[in-house]
């Protein structure tokens, strides 16, 4: 189990885990076991991009919906019969919060009937065995993997599989998802899941199929990383036929989505989370007729997509009337209005205005502008000691690249008199105390005396003895007054 709670928090972005905290803490709030399911605990096995977030919950999931509200989720629609939310998260994440239930098929196509289950019960009336897993976010035991069709293992294989052999029978839309994810995920059908959809082809099993549920699988088209590879597949399958009959890939404007792409891919390198589906969706139906378009929105559940789709043009050229008016009549203001704005706005903007000067606009905005940002701290500050310990200096910084995109600081001199008032103080010298003049005597007592030198040991002398002298003989006249005494 530890592992799987390390795995879901490598692998979600902060933001996602953010998200994941929040419905978390509502479930718990209203006594619900909550539960990440499908794709995102598939993709987060796989180790594949988490494209959102999908949650099961025991419980009735509309009854959550104020509470999600007020934490800054979006409701973008509702299904009262399969008791769902559709949300819009907080960092601009796509989520799905849904009750788990239980689905009981009386006849092939037909709407099943629906019930209230547990979360094991709700895993065996999914699709295929990858999606038909689920990571508890309960207190006691958060990180737990349930999968009771053994998942794991065909993900580590790369295969689809059903999880029974009426699967197909009983919702056809699933022909349409087996090849979506395959063309995806550049997997391969399991043996005998293959041998089952050969059969459906050509049952024409399809012709049963619930379109209520075809809305929802044309909407996951445009939200795919390659929607035109995608749409390939389907369209070799006769499945854009079913989704819609007017619909193939020479009705896509293929230059125009490879724009978008290029768009996206440079706004997410920057760190933006854009829902850029209503604008794939905008190229992949370029080339329909108004009431192809409108037949394709009325059949898609999440509403807050099609409004997107729907107003698009429109909302492109606002943006580049705003970027060519007064409101960004120079760079520094453009750089203003662009950074409040959507990244919707911006990414809808860049690919489908034919305004040059407003695209140039977004395209600087987007790469050259960002240069100068990146030229911070000049040299010019650390000479000054300008530096980010100072309070004010997020401030001086913003301050100088808006004049510098205007081109008004352009030199050494220039950027040196603007910064000279926000520069701090020279730093005071320390002071040296001055010496004092001392007597011979204190100096004599402060200063210690040397250190005593060794006693050398006195060498040792080899000393001669010499013999003792010969008494010497007496004198004549010590000599003669002895015998004289003698004689008296």
């Amino acid at each position: 189990m530890a592992d799987y709670i390390y795995m879901m928090e490598s692998r979600l972005t902060p933001e996602q885990k953010r998200d994941v905290a929040l419905v978390q803490e509502v479930a718990r709030e209203h006594g619900m076991n909550v539960f990440l399911v499908g794709g995102v605990v598939r993709d987060i096995l796989a180790g594949q991009k988490i494209r959102d977030l999908d949650f099961a919950i025991q419980g009735n999931a509309l009854k959550l919906q104020k509470d999600l509200e007020k934490h800054g989720m979006v409701v973008q629609g509702t299904d009262e019969h399969l008791r769902t939310l559709y949300l819009l998260m907080p960092g601009n994440l796509r989520g799905e919060l849904a009750s788990t239930r239980s689905e009981v098929y009386d006849k092939p196509g037909k709407p099943p009937e629906i019930g209230p289950a547990t979360i094991q019960e709700d895993l065996r009336r999914r699709d295929f065995t990858v999606n038909a897993m689920a990571l508890s976010l309960n207190e006691g035991s958060h990180g737990l993997l349930l999968d009771p069709f053994n998942g794991a293992a065909d993900i580590e294989g790369k295969h689809i599989r059903i999880l029974h052999n009426y699967s197909f029978l009983e919702e056809p839309s699933r022909l349409i998802r087996a090849t979506r994810f395959m063309a995806r995920l550049e997997w391969t059908m399991e043996e005998r899941t293959k041998a089952r959809y050969d059969a459906a082809v050509e049952g024409e099993y399809i012709e049963h199929v619930n379109r209520k549920v075809l809305g929802h699988e044309m909407e996951q088209i445009a939200h795919e990383s390659d929607p035109l590879k995608v749409m390939r597949a389907l369209e070799k399958e006769d499945w854009l036929k079913a989704l819609h009959g007017h619909w193939s890939v020479a009705k896509a404007d293929v230059p125009g989505l490879n724009n978008l792409i290029k768009v996206r891919q440079q706004m997410q390198d920057l760190g933006y989370v854009v829902d850029w589906g209503p604008a794939a969706m905008y190229f992949l139906s370029y080339k329909m007729n108004s009431a192809d378009v409108n037949a394709m929105m009325s059949a898609i559940p999440r509403k807050a997509f099609v409004q997107e789709w729907k107003h698009l043009e429109d909302e492109a050229k606002e943006s580049s009337k705003r970027l060519t008016g007064k409101e960004a009549s120079t760079n520094s203001l453009a750089w203003k209005l662009l950074s409040n704005a959507r990244p919707e706005t911006i990414l809808n903007t860049a690919a489908i205005s034919k305004n040059r000067s407003a695209v140039k606009k977004i395209q600087d905005f987007l790469g050259k502008w960002r240069l100068i940002r990146k030229r911070f701290p000049v040299p010019e500050m650390a000479e000054m000691r300008i530096t980010p310990e100072l309070p004010e200096y997020p401030k001086i910084v913003d301050a100088m690249f808006l004049l510098m995109l205007d081109g008004k600081l352009r030199s050494a001199s220039e950027i040196k008199k603007f910064l000279a008032p926000y520069a701090p103080p020279e730093p005071e010298p320390i002071p040296v105390a001055a010496k004092r003049g001392r007597s011979k005597k204190k100096e004599a007592e402060a200063t210690p005396p040397p250190p005593p030198e060794p006693v050398k040991k006195p060498e040792k002398v080899n000393v001669v003895k010499k013999a003792a002298p010969a008494k010497k003989a007496a004198k004549p006249a010590a000599k003669k007054k002895a015998a004289a005494k003698k004689k008296k």
